[in-house]
């Protein structure tokens, strides 16, 4: 820990980091209906059961993503169109809703289900920033960093990870815990993330010697 001259305290590793005090835990999009469309999502899986253990041991705040689609009455220009990109579709009629609010595709796999004392945060974009009280409720616990694992990192979770330093939280990268669905934009999102330099990149062991170094 090192200590500006005007008594701001900056933890300077994954360890003073991972201090359930200042670190909550988000587990990304973790859904029935995601994880099954990826490679290797079994995988992901069984590595983000590893980090949501260790997590929930040293006694760190766990938060869960849900991607949701609207009902086609609520489905606007933007929706429509990213709709129609992932489905290959032509037009805006042929679009049907992947993730009803209470359909199977959308439910968080059971192997990872939420406690009762987890949050849940329910959105429509691809940062988990966007359009929930993520933010609202980290501030309000005195959390000030953000671990990261789930599915998928060229999707939603580079943008997550960039917007929580815009909003003031360090975000930690646990990479072999984070699933894609293209391998090249996957590398290029940790490429931009690694250029940048905001956020720390660790993996699944490195996480949970930290958590025990905390």
């Amino acid at each position: 820990m090192i200590r500006s001259s005007d008594g701001i305290e900056v933890p300077t590793t994954l360890a003073e980091w991972c201090d359930p005090r200042r670190m909550a835990l988000v587990v990304y999009d973790v859904q029935v209906g995601i994880c099954r469309q990826v490679e290797g999502g079994a995988t992901i899986v069984e590595r983000t059961g590893v980090v949501l253990e260790a997590a929930r041991s040293a006694g760190m705040r766990v938060a869960f993503t849900r991607h949701l689609s609207l009902p086609k009455a609520w489905m606007g220009a933007t929706q429509l169109r990213t709709a129609m990109a992932w489905q290959r579709l032509d037009s805006p009629d042929a679009v049907r809703p992947w993730f009803p609010r209470d359909a199977e595709a959308t439910r968080i796999v059971s192997e990872l289900e939420p406690r009762a004392d987890e949050a849940v945060f329910d959105k429509l974009t691809m940062s988990a920033f966007d359009s929930t009280a993520l933010g609202f409720a980290l501030r309000d616990c005195g959390v000030r960093a953000v671990a990261l694992a789930g599915i998928a990192m060229e999707i939603g979770i580079e943008p997550t990870v960039r917007q929580a330093t815009d909003n003031g939280f360090v975000a930690v990268v646990i990479e072999d815990a984070c699933g894609f669905g293209n391998r090249q934009a996957r590398d290029r999102s940790m490429a931009t993330l690694r250029f940048l330099g905001e956020a720390i990149v660790t993996d699944v062991a490195g996480f949970r010697i930290a958590l025990a170094g905390a």
